[in-house]
């Protein structure tokens, strides 16, 4: 063997030449020139993104709020040292409900409230969270309540009975008493949209203990003066 490579075949002007086939070189050369070859640099391993900063536990009503400079603001934080907490929750559409029920345990257990200090009181339906809600905060014995259920749109105006009573008794409550009464009921169309919202008892939780806290605020001011 000369070692000679062969050369390449001539087109007409202008063409492009084809590269050499592998198959055409002889396999002591390929060799070479596979051993000749550099390696190719390994790219360049990406800066890792900054952490992103946790959401504040309060931020929860849509974003953050500024008063403008200059007034006394007196606002509530969702945390619960030394409170006590109320919580009713519909047994009708338990699985929805058993998790709206999870998620507000969680994050009342987040902000840090005992569980000793949490008392939970099942109703059948959404109809009975407002009276349940008054008896709670007649005792006196809770900083806040949560109420949550989950109604469905049928095919009657029951829906919109069962939701619109909830509403304005849970409410009802809250004004009567002094009490906040945070609403966690879901008023879906199908139950797809009440499985999306699932979310809505932890941030019913998180209002609840603002308000309250708010509202103990309010009261040492008060006292103070």
């Amino acid at each position: 063997m000369s070692g000679r490579r062969r050369p390449w075949p001539q087109r007409a002007h202008g063409a492009a030449l084809d590269p050499p086939r592998a198959a055409q070189a002889p396999p002591e050369e390929a060799e070479a020139a596979v051993a000749e070859t550099p390696p190719e640099p390994e790219p360049a391993a990406a800066p890792a993104a900054p952490a992103a900063a946790p959401e504040p536990l309060g931020d929860h009503a849509g974003g953050v709020f500024r008063v403008p400079d200059g007034y006394p603001v007196l606002e509530g934080e969702a945390q619960g040292r030394r409170r006590a907490v109320g919580v009713v929750v519909a047994r009708f559409n338990r699985d929805l409900t058993k998790a709206l029920l999870e998620n507000a345990l969680a994050a009342l257990e987040s902000a840090g409230v005992a569980r000793d200090a949490i008392l939970v009181m099942p109703v059948p339906g959404a109809f009975e969270l407002p009276v349940a809600a008054m008896a709670l905060a007649k005792t006196r014995r809770y900083a806040c309540i949560v109420a949550l259920g989950c109604v469905i749109r049928g095919e009657t105006p029951h829906f919109d009975v069962i939701a619109a009573e909830a509403a304005s008794g849970l409410q009802l409550a809250a004004v009567e008493t002094g009490v906040p009464v945070a609403f966690g009921v879901l008023t879906c169309d199908t139950r797809e949209q009440a499985e999306a919202r699932l979310d809505r008892g932890a941030e019913a939780a998180r209002t609840a203990l603002e308000m309250a806290d708010a509202f103990a605020q309010l009261r040492a001011t008060a006292a103070s003066r």
